[in-house]
């Protein structure tokens, strides 16, 4: 089985859900606690193994290539003020893997978003992270997924739990007849249903890693009618028709939406109790707003 040694994460979107803090920022690099939420996603993948991120941006998304490269403004001003420590925060994350990026000119879905990475991807298995999803635990979620890849030979998909009020929001998992493992095996997956058609409570979140086949399989399972949007779970319906195996893997560690406002603000939170220096203070400061 060949190794996972690349990560695709789409950062295109417009963040509408988060305008008007997404007109000129990109939503992706809008802070948790200190640091872009960008950041989170390619330290996960560095931590996992990853050797390259490659980034889908959109126009008005070069704040990203400034955050991961080398040099710069900031930069200069530290190393000329002897600011050792100022500046291996700000060159940090242009070490922490190679990158590369890719433009997609319209928003056509993010399988349309996946195939612009074509030429860097084919032939390979890969990581994909769709950026909104923040996920914080004992150990990278990606690592987990890549390992559930090679024991399976397939695509695996990252799933949890979903309230059932929620279900409608998701793409939902359908595990194979008498499946019940972790990772486990699917035989479908259903985008987005009513609750009495939901085949699991189990929904599909932001960490996939991808077989060698995908590239292929975004070409076969294109929509009939041009301009319409191309979403993975179309792709990972045409693993599963064509006979491959395709899993979920029900990760140790906690996701947190921050696609949305109430969202964005209870990850900066819990990002901010995983560090001991601002763990009691900041809970000292909730008790007081709270009242308690």
């Amino acid at each position: 089985m060949p190794p996972v040694r690349k990560a695709v994460i789409l950062a295109a979107g417009m963040g509408t859900r988060m305008l008007p803090a997404t007109k000129a920022v990109p939503k992706e690099m809008l802070p948790i606690v200190d640091k872009p939420l960008l950041q989170y996603a390619v330290e996960e993948a560095a931590a996992a193994g990853i050797e390259q991120v490659i980034f889908v941006i959109a126009e008005g998304k070069e704040a990203v290539r400034e955050h991961f490269g080398a040099g710069g403004r900031v930069a200069a001003l530290l190393r000329a003020k002897g600011d050792a420590a100022g500046l291996a925060l700000v060159e940090g994350p242009a070490q922490l893997v190679r990158f590369a990026y890719v433009y997609q000119d319209a928003p056509l879905g993010q399988a349309h978003a996946v195939n612009c990475a074509r030429d860097l991807i084919a032939g390979e298995p890969f990581a994909l992270f769709f950026a909104d999803d923040l996920i914080l635990g004992p150990e990278p979620c990606i690592g987990e997924l890549i390992a559930a890849h090679q024991a399976t030979g397939g695509s695996v998909v990252g799933v949890e739990e979903v309230p059932a009020e929620q279900i409608p929001q998701y793409g939902i998992v359908e595990p194979a007849t008498g499946e019940s493992g972790n990772p486990l095996r699917l035989s479908g997956l259903v985008e987005k249903p009513r609750l009495e058609d939901a085949p699991s409570n189990l929904g599909v979140v932001g960490r996939y890693v991808l077989s060698a086949t995908t590239l292929d399989h975004i070409e076969r399972s294109r929509p009939a009618i041009a301009g319409t949007e191309h979403y993975i779970t179309d792709v990972l319906l045409s693993q599963l028709a064509a006979g491959e195996p395709v899993s979920a893997m029900r990760f140790k560690g906690v996701r947190y939406d921050t696609g949305r406002p109430l969202g964005y603000l209870v990850a900066n939170i819990a990002a901010a109790f995983e560090r001991e220096a601002l763990r009691q203070p900041l809970a000292e400061r909730l008790r007081a707003f709270l009242g308690g």
